[in-house]
Order: C-alpha cells, then structure tokens, then sequence
C-alpha cells in the first residue's frame, strides 16, 4: 500500500465515522448497537469501535449513552416526566443502567437531578442552562466537583 491509498483509506474511515456519529445523535432514542451501525457503514465492529475510539476518545456506546443522558437531563429539568417515563424515552431499556450511567456522568442519581435542576436553572436561558448542564464526557464525575444548587 502507497501511503497515498492509505490517506484514502483513512479519510474514507472517517466519513464512516462521521456518518455513525451522526446517526447516533439522530436516532439515540432507537435500539442501536454496535454491530448494526458497523453494518451500516460496511465496518466489522471491532474495526469501527477502535476507529471510533480513535476519532473521538470514546467507544460507540458510550458515546451514545452519552447522547440518551443529554436528552434525559433536558427531560428531567422540564419536570412533567417521571424519571421511567424518561428512561424508557430516550431509548434505555434498564432503569438500573440507565439510573447508574446518569449517575456516573452528571455526578448525582436522576431524582436528586429533577428535583434540584428546576431551580438551579430557573430564569436561565436553555441554550446556556445546556451548555452549563452538560455532562461530563470520557470521565466520570468527581465527587468533589461543585454541584449546581
């Protein structure tokens, strides 16, 4: 291989990528894993959760249980949904998974996150209360991170 067919290659693996990464933030509330979106772009799925990893700091199911726990955040500071209902919304399918992975990522279970959020962002517009909610991605949360209220 010419070092020419190998940027080819490489550039063509990142459009796959793109595509995937794409797709997860599309249809995040669907039952998607790892070896569909590897069919879907023509990868094994050993070869796109390297590539992916490689791309983006995070394997393909973390970066759409990433996704899911945005989403539920935005749900759970609305307030009209129980935290199942959420679950269940944004395509989980355990509420212990889903309930741990929250957990993990935003540093506090999604209870405690529906009921202080409302108040922590009230009067703030929803473009920054995202950004200033966002959850913390290719770690977990520290303890001893300031919580918001």
């Amino acid at each position: 291989m010419t070092s020419g067919s190998i940027s080819a290659q490489r550039l063509d693996d990142l459009a796959r990528l793109r595509r995937v990464r794409d797709r997860i933030d599309r249809e995040y509330a669907q039952p998607l894993d790892v070896d569909a979106l590897a069919r879907g772009v023509h990868m094994s799925s050993g070869h796109l959760s390297r590539q992916f990893r490689l791309a983006y700091g995070e394997s393909p199911y973390s970066y759409l249980m990433t996704r899911r726990i945005e989403r539920a955040m935005a749900l759970l500071r609305r307030g009209d949904l129980s935290v199942t209902e959420v679950c269940f919304t944004v395509g989980c399918s355990s509420l212990g998974t889903f309930s741990t992975r929250f957990t993990e990522l935003v540093g506090m279970s999604p209870s405690a996150y529906r009921q202080q959020m409302p108040t922590a962002t009230a009067g703030m517009p929803p473009c920054v209360a995202k950004k200033v909610t966002r959850p913390v991605r290719n770690r977990e949360a520290r303890a001893d991170e300031p919580q918001l209220a």
